[in-house]
């Protein structure tokens, strides 16, 4: 998430002084590439590997400061959520056994959280979305008390002027408010940087838009949220509307999104996209700055621009050009946002060593992509391989071809032309281009994880089938393999699946009436569908009563356009979806009752019976 010392309040004064240091940053950086300074002729890879948390059972945890603070490694930070952290790989010039070595370094410091989350009997899991996750993990108590992410959540709300709205359609269906950006902490991502030389900014920028939907579209591994199957990489939909900060309107305007693939190709070099950026977006967050960075330059010195990195961090582009010092050494890189985390860190290797190749591999026909690819082309690609991965039809150059196709006849063979030109070591580049190519041939994550729940699901509780499929995803993840190698999952015969309050074991799919409906209908549907207890509700779509079968044969004594209201029990008994089940039995038990409809901020999301026990 970016920068964490930030100021929470922030004031116009301090608002107009962190704007001054921004355009003093942009000068900076032009006197920077006017005079050479920045790095060229030298490329390096890196990579940012946010990973979960998760419980014994598999449910999301809320440890991660105590196992920050147990890890005590630089390369670890925060994340949004108290269920996230994050590493942060070094660099390494992108040659020889660069990838090799990622993965070792990788490997070693998961292996490291892992020992320390074992201290708490919890453990680590990398997905792009956690599927255990429920709404119960996305209130205010599991944001991570740091300055940045209070303030990032105040200030988003404050643009939004009202709650965020969340719509998302796949095999399911999410429709759903929520008052805080905590749904973004749902994703999670290994993030890719690529060095560029400044020259070839705008060539590097196009290409890497260029080649995004079908990167993604053989990485997806996010297709399940809250218990929906979504899209195959649902986190690309999630993030933008988890913090939109656009507020509606009645009025038919542009607005831009600060999540987004963007609008047109590059047009110039990274100083006019950065200008066109802070032009476009608003500064939403700052910090008190000393020292100008421009003095700095005209001194020989190599600034951070603090200012303009900060500002370029809460512009959420899938494709984000970035600024980077260090040892007294400037450079330009490509951030790559887009991929999931897991399902293996092989296969996350392998997606590095995909879009590194063909970043490094790129064809001089494609130098000038705009020339011979519509900009909306490639937003559509990149669209559809969210929405349906692998089987996304796309259109390439302005032909349209089926994504695998495209994947295994031209942008494989240009990866492997990028990896043998940066002299990545052959047995490399041979196993984690094959990974892509297996998977081309076999499953995604997404894949295997759809079809895996769906086999999980039938006689099983929603929330159970989530969790075996969780514990199925930890056993293959620790050994070591590819998705394409994983076999199918399996029940866990309970274990980690004990449900503990409510929301464990109530019915959401319900069938409720409304209060003036008629009387004689809702009982005759009562039989038809042999539901014995139905909640209802009023105009306002407030539990006001129920309906249970007991009411069936009262029916006969009521006029016949009697409603429902005349028949309903008025006062009833409810609970909360984070009551303990022990609880919920025995208020059904001592008042001899054979349901609870269960209410959330005076809405029904659910019902559970006596049967449930």
């Amino acid at each position: 998430m970016g920068d964490l010392k930030i100021e929470q309040t922030f004031s116009d004064a301090q608002k107009a002084r962190f704007s001054s240091h921004l355009l003093s940053d942009l000068e900076a950086l032009k006197v920077l590439l006017q005079k050479g300074k920045i790095e060229k002729g030298i490329t390096r890879i890196g990579a940012e590997q946010e990973f979960c948390l998760i419980d014994k059972l598999g449910r999301p945890s809320a440890k991660a400061l105590e196992i920050l603070e147990l890890i005590n490694d630089d390369h670890f930070t925060s994340e949004l959520a108290l269920y996230n952290l994050e590493i942060n790989l070094d660099p390494v010039e992108f040659k020889g056994n660069a990838l090799a070595k990622m993965l070792s370094q990788l490997n070693s410091l998961l292996d490291l959280a892992r020992e320390k989350a074992k201290k708490f009997n919890e453990d680590i899991l990398l997905t792009g979305i956690l599927p255990s996750i429920t709404k119960r993990e996305l209130e205010d108590e599991y944001m991570t008390p740091l300055p940045r992410y209070r303030a990032l959540n105040e200030r988003f709300k404050q643009l939004k002027r009202g709650d965020f709205s969340l719509f998302l359609t796949g095999v399911d269906e999410l429709s759903i408010q929520h008052e805080s950006v905590l749904f973004e902490a749902c994703n999670t991502s290994f993030q890719l940087h690529y060095q560029i030389d400044p020259d070839d900014f705008r060539a590097s920028y196009n290409w890497a838009q260029a080649i995004s939907g079908p990167c993604l579209a053989v990485a997806c591994n996010s297709p399940l949220l809250l218990g929906r199957e979504l899209w195959a990489e649902t986190r690309i939909g999630l993030f933008q509307q988890s913090i939109d900060s656009r507020p509606s309107t009645y009025a038919l305007k542009e607005q831009l999104a600060r999540v987004t693939f963007g609008h047109a190709w590059a047009d110039g070099d990274v100083i006019d996209y950065f200008k066109n950026e802070i032009a476009n977006y608003r500064v939403i967050l700052g910090k008190e700055i000393q020292g100008d960075s421009l003095k700095a330059v005209k001194n020989g010195e190599v600034p951070k621009l603090e200012a303009l990195n900060l500002h370029n961090g809460t512009i959420y582009r899938w494709n984000r050009p970035c600024y980077g010092a260090s040892k007294g050494v400037a450079h330009l890189r490509i951030e790559n946002r887009y991929l999931p985390a897991g399902p293996s860190t092989l296969d996350e290797l392998a997606n590095l060593a995909f879009w590194a190749g063909l970043m490094h591999g790129r064809p001089k026909k494609y130098d000038n992509i705009h020339e011979s690819m519509n900009f909306s082309d490639a937003k559509a690609n990149f669209i559809n391989a969210a929405r349906v991965g692998k089987r996304a039809q796309m259109c390439w150059m302005g032909s349209d071809v089926r994504v695998e196709d495209l994947i295994l006849d031209e942008l494989l063979p240009v990866a492997k032309i990028g990896l043998e030109k940066a002299g990545i070591d052959a047995k490399d580049i041979e196993k984690l281009l094959g990974i892509i190519s297996s998977r081309v041939y076999g499953s995604t994550g997404s894949e295997w994880m759809i079809k895996n729940y769906r086999a999980l699901k039938p006689g099983n509780r929603t929330d159970h089938a989530i969790l075996d499929l969780v514990k199925n995803i930890q056993f293959f993840q620790g050994q070591g393999i590819p998705i394409h190698q994983w076999p199918e999952a399996s029940p866990i015969n309970g274990l980690g699946s004990t449900p503990k309050v409510v929301a464990h074991k109530m019915s959401t799919l319900l069938f409720t009436v409304n209060k003036s409906d008629s009387a004689e209908m809702a009982t005759q549907i009562m039989k038809w569908k042999n539901i014995h207890h139905v909640p209802v509700e009023d105009e306002t779509g407030q539990l006001c009563g129920l309906l249970t079968w007991t009411h069936l044969n009262n029916i006969a004594s009521l006029d016949a356009g009697a409603m429902v209201d005349e028949l309903m029990v008025h006062e009833i008994f409810v609970t909360h979806p984070q009551t303990p089940l022990a609880e919920a039995k025995d208020l059904m038990e001592k008042h001899r009752i054979g349901c609870l409809p269960v209410v959330e901020r005076g809405h029904l999301v659910g019902i559970i019976t006596d049967k449930d026990f």
